[in-house]
């Protein structure tokens, strides 16, 4: 099975819409969306639709923490996420909230896990940046393959039997063999915001037959993503930044 994973979309459309396009030439059979669909961007309805209609066909999605502070008014966010946040409750109806309330903050299937953070602590959304923040999240649970977002920066961190951690930064577009001797976390990047230098959308597809995993790089259409940002009145650097990859 493949199973694509795409994780903060953040109310980008035109991303969105470019993973999935590339996603449905390379044979997916299944779509895990890692939490955090709304804040920053100006499409969170468009982008909960898509979500929610692909879910009614079999796909999963989890709880990010933005789509957690669109619920919740007194969510610590800092200063720029906050305004995002605010003008996003304004354009969203009673269904998209209510469809946000059921998403699960972890899913376990057999030896893989998908969480939005860390399986240290789901509901506590931290961060992995470092070596010791992958190690907890790899302790905290027996998964072989855990999956997550939240870091905007794609990464792959490994234990072994030995309880010794090691991570890398993939090449985009070339499959990585997950070795059955070690457990792995697969911190995708963000289809909506990647902040790793590079502006195009990223995602993910693990391919459960081969036991491999590929980090993919889609260019999609930044100036319309920024322009409707600018648009809505959001603040500046949520759209200057999209070019960045910053």
């Amino acid at each position: 099975m493949r199973i694509a994973f795409l994780a903060d979309i953040h109310a980008n459309l035109e991303g969105l819409r470019a993973c999935l396009a590339d996603a449905r030439g390379r044979a997916v059979d299944r779509y895990v969306y890692l939490g955090d669909i709304v804040g920053y961007g100006a499409d969170p309805a468009a982008c909960i639709d898509i979500v929610a209609e692909a879910c009614e066909q079999g796909a999963q999605a989890l709880m990010g923490n933005h789509d957690q502070a669109v619920l919740h008014s007194d969510f610590q966010l800092n200063e720029t996420a906050a305004a995002a946040i605010k003008w996003t409750q304004t354009q969203l109806t009673a269904a998209h909230k209510s469809f946000l309330t059921r998403l699960p903050m972890t899913i376990t299937e057999g030896s893989l896990l998908f969480v939005h953070a860390s399986a240290s602590r789901p509901e506590k959304f931290p961060y992995v940046h470092s070596l010791r923040e992958a190690s907890d999240s790899l302790v905290a649970t027996p998964a072989k393959i855990t999956a997550c977002g939240h870091v905007h920066d794609p990464a792959l961190y490994h234990i072994a039997v030995t309880g010794k951690v090691m991570g890398f930064i993939p090449i985009a577009g070339t499959p990585i063999p997950l070795s059955s001797q070690r457990r792995w976390l697969a911190v995708m990047g963000s289809v909506g915001q990647p902040r790793d230098g590079n502006p195009n959308a990223a995602y993910g597809i693990l391919d459960t037959r081969s036991n491999e995993i590929t980090y993919i790089r889609v260019p999609y259409d930044i100036d319309a993503a920024a322009a409707k940002i600018r648009g809505a009145g959001l603040p500046e650097s949520l759209w200057k930044r999209l070019s960045m990859g910053r």
